[in-house]
C-alpha cells in the first residue's frame, strides 16, 4: 500500500526534496492508526519499524532518516554522515551514519541540518510546527521541530545559524500544525513571545475564557522574517481539524506522529 505523503510546494531549487507523511498506509492500529512513525508513543515496535520501512521504500529515500529524540529544545544536529560526536556546546551537535545503527540512541535535539546530498532529515510532529529551510542555491537544508517552547527559545534562529549565511539566502516551508482556532494557551505562552518582541502580540487573539488563541505559523513567519527569510510557503493545514489526515496530540492524546522529511538529491 502506498503511504500518504504531501510534498512541499515552495520556491526551493531543483534537487531539494521535502514533505510530510499523513496517517495513511501503515500497519499501526487503534488511536495510532495507521502510519505512526513515533517510537515513543506506546505503539508496537514492530509496527513502527514496518511503517518506517514503508516510508523508506515508498519514497525511495537515499538513506535512513536521521531520527531525533525531540525535547522541545533548541539544539541542532549537523548530519555529517559519520560518527556521533559529543557537543562542545548545547547549540550544535554532529551525527551521522553510526547514529542510525539498531539500538544506538538517537541524537537529542530538535533540529537538524545537512550540507551534502542523500542525508535525510526527519522531524516528528503531532500539532507542533515542522519548519524546513533550504538555501536558494540548493547547497544546504535544515529542518526544525517548532512547538511553542522551542519556537520561543530560538530553534529557528539556531537552525539558520547552523546553516550559515544570510536569511535572504534561504526559502522556507511550514508543514501541518495545530491552527489558531484550536490552540488555546495561557498568559505565560503569550509572554514568552511578546516580552521579547512586542510585535508578536498580533499572533494572539483573546478568547471568551480569558485565555489566548495562538497562531504558531504566524509566530514562525515573524521569526523567519526577522532573520531575513521572506519567501515562506505552507502553514495552511491544521492538524487538530483534520483527523482523517493528521495526528493531533491535543485532539487524541494517545495518537501517533507524522514525520516531515527533507534532503538534497544527488546531482
Amino acid at each position: 500500500m502506498t503511504i500518504g505523503f504531501v510534498a512541499a510546494e515552495w520556491a526551493a531549487p531543483r534537487g531539494v526534496r521535502a514533505g510530510v507523511t499523513t496517517r495513511a498506509g501503515g500497519v499501526s492500529t487503534g488511536p495510532r492508526a495507521s502510519l505512526n512513525l513515533g517510537a515513543h508513543v506506546g505503539d508496537a515496535p514492530d509496527a513502527v519499524a514496518e511503517n518506517r520501512r514503508r516510508v523508506r521504500e515508498s519514497l525511495a529515500l537515499p538513506s535512513e532518516p536521521l531520527w531525533l529524540e525531540q525535547v522541545h529544545g533548541t539544539d541542532v544536529v549537523v548530519h555529517d554522515g559519520h560518527a556521533v560526536a559529543e557537543p562542545a556546546a548545547a547549540s550544535a551537535r554532529t551525527a551521522g551514519g553510526e547514529s542510525l545503527r539498531p539500538h544506538a540512541p538517537p541524537p537529542r535535539a530538535d533540529a537538524a541540518v545537512a550540507f551534502a546530498p542523500d542525508r535525510v532529515l526527519a522531524i516528528m510532529t503531532a500539532d507542533c510546527l515542522p519548519v524546513v529551510v533550504a538555501a536558494r542555491d540548493g547547497s544546504r537544508i535544515g529542518a526544525a521541530h517548532a512547538g511553542w517552547r522551542g519556537l520561543a527559545a530560538g530553534v529557528i534562529e539556531n537552525t539558520l545559524a547552523a546553516l550559515g549565511g544570510e536569511g535572504r539566502d534561504y526559502v522556507a516551508w511550514l508543514g501541518p500544525a495545530i491552527g489558531a482556532a484550536a490552540f488555546e494557551v495561557g498568559d505565560e505562552v503569550r509572554a514568552a513571545f511578546v516580552d521579547a518582541d512586542a510585535g508578536a502580540a498580533a499572533a494572539f487573539a483573546a478568547n471568551a475564557r480569558g485565555r489566548w488563541q495562538a497562531d504558531l505559523c504566524a509566530l514562525a513567519r515573524r521569526r523567519l522574517g526577522r532573520l531575513g527569510v521572506s519567501d515562506v510557503a505552507g502553514g495552511d493545514a491544521c492538524t487538530y481539524a483534520d483527523a482523517e489526515r493528521w495526528y493531533s496530540f491535543r485532539r487524541d492524546r494517545d495518537g501517533g506522529r507524522m514525520v516531515t522529511l527533507a534532503w538534497l538529491e544527488s546531482r
